[in-house]
């Protein structure tokens, strides 16, 4: 399922999306909130460059929105229903899971983002 060569791959691991050979952030631990969002320019390995055009990655925005909603509903759910909380902890679940996931939705927007337009190139890897 989650094998090199897949988009999921890349999406997941935040490496190149044209050879998946290489992270395309300067610090792999999205962690570490200073240098969360901070890129190579280009794959060392395939020369792709990340931005492909300027201010490229405003579009990931939209995606980010998109995560959002689906952790904000995911968290309620688990909340109100599985384990039937009052409404104000529901609420405060979801702005927990928001919270501490937002580093990591911030890089999962980007990589979903730029595999919408790059597809792996399997000659890239042939030996």
């Amino acid at each position: 399922m989650l094998k090199k060569g897949s988009k999921l791959y890349s999406i997941l691991t935040g490496t190149c999306p044209k050879c998946q050979n290489e992270s395309m952030y300067l610090d792999k631990n999205p962690l570490h909130l200073n240098k969360t969002l901070k890129m190579h320019e280009n794959c060392s390995h395939c020369g792709l460059r990340y931005q492909i055009e300027p201010s490229f990655f405003y579009g990931a925005m939209y995606v980010s929105y998109g995560l959002n909603v689906a952790i904000g509903i995911a968290a309620f759910v688990i909340s109100f229903v599985l384990f039937e909380s009052s409404l104000k902890v529901a609420f405060l679940a979801i702005i927990v899971s928001l919270v501490i996931l937002f580093p990591f939705v911030l890089r999962w927007a980007r990589n979903i983002y730029i595999n919408m337009f790059v597809s792996y190139d399997h000659k890239l890897n042939e030996k």
